[in-house]
Parts: C-alpha cells; structure tokens; sequence
C-alpha cells in the first residue's frame, strides 16, 4: 500500500467510527508506526479534510459533535483551579447533564490554544485523567494560572445555569 491509499483507508476508517480511533490503533491495522500515521493525518488536514485529534484518538468532525442529539444547547464558562481539582470539575459538569467539549487558554504569545475534550461521562472524566497522570503531561490551564474557558453542551439553558452554579459551589467557576 502506497502512502496514498494509505491515506484513503485512514479517512475510510475513521467514516466508520463514531468514537475516536487512536493512532496506534491506525498503525497496527496498516502495518505502519504510530509516527506516520500522524504525519498522514496532519497531511490530510493540511488538505482540508476535517479531522480532529482528541485525547482518545482522532474522529472526522462530524463524528466529534456531541455524542448525545438531546445536548442542544452550548454555552462557554470561565474556570480556575488547580491540577488537583480536574477530576471534580469534569464531575461537576457531566453529573449535572453536560459534555465538556473543549478547554480554551488565552496564550501570550500563541493567543488562544484549544483542546478538543468530549468528556461526556465520569468514565471519559476518568480516562483524560489517568492520561494525564500517565504521560505526565501539563494542561493547558497550568499556562494560565488555572484560569481556561470550556464548552459546555447540554440539554437547556437551565442544565447550563445548574452547572454554572454547581462550579461556583466549588470555587471553580472563575469570577473577578
């Protein structure tokens, strides 16, 4: 297999998926290192084809909406904490109804930096944290002084509010 039907059989893989297919994974089915499949997927969005990198792997961008059709409504939060308290923030948020659908920071040089999330569940709250843990990997918050924005997708308004207030409760919610 060439390096373009290689391509083509990864966009054909991930039009099969509907939760993220990792880039080990990628390379074990097409005999290839993990290295290039990365580089065939940075190649193909450099071509424009709209594939997202999550922390569990990649998804074509239609994939990577909400998981759930009933999260209709979307509203942006500001958050501060420390590393420590991730886990309850993320718990905070999908045990009232939410999906955190990404992490913003306001970078000083770089502006803003966005992570793609989709943590929907305490079992995807868990396994970004374990990640975390794992590759000893800073978040994005640790640039800012904890201080990040997050997409919230749920059911209403009044889901959002719920959890605005619960953050709040938790002295997560950054307020000047």
């Amino acid at each position: 297999m060439d390096a373009a039907q290689r391509r083509e059989s990864i966009i054909a893989r991930l039009r099969q998926e509907s939760e993220p297919f990792s880039a080990s994974k990628l390379a074990k089915q097409l005999g290839v290192s993990r290295q290039v499949i990365v580089g065939d997927v940075s190649l193909l969005r450099a071509s424009g084809v709209d594939i997202i990198a999550t922390p569990r792997g990649y998804v074509l961008d239609a994939a990577a909406r909400s998981k759930n059709t009933h999260r209709q409504y979307t509203g942006t939060i500001a958050c501060q904490h420390t590393g420590n308290q991730t886990k309850q923030e993320l718990y905070a948020v999908v045990d009232k109804g939410g999906e955190l659908l990404d992490v913003i920071v306001e970078h000083p040089i770089y502006g803003e930096l966005a992570g793609r999330l989709n943590i929907a569940s305490r079992k995807d709250a868990d396994r970004f944290t374990k990640r975390v843990l794992e590759t000893e990997t800073g978040l994005l918050s640790d640039l800012t002084n904890g201080i990040h924005l997050h997409t919230i997708a749920c059911e209403d308004s009044e889901t959002f509010e719920e959890i605005k207030e619960e953050l709040k409760r938790l002295n997560i919610l950054y307020v000047s």
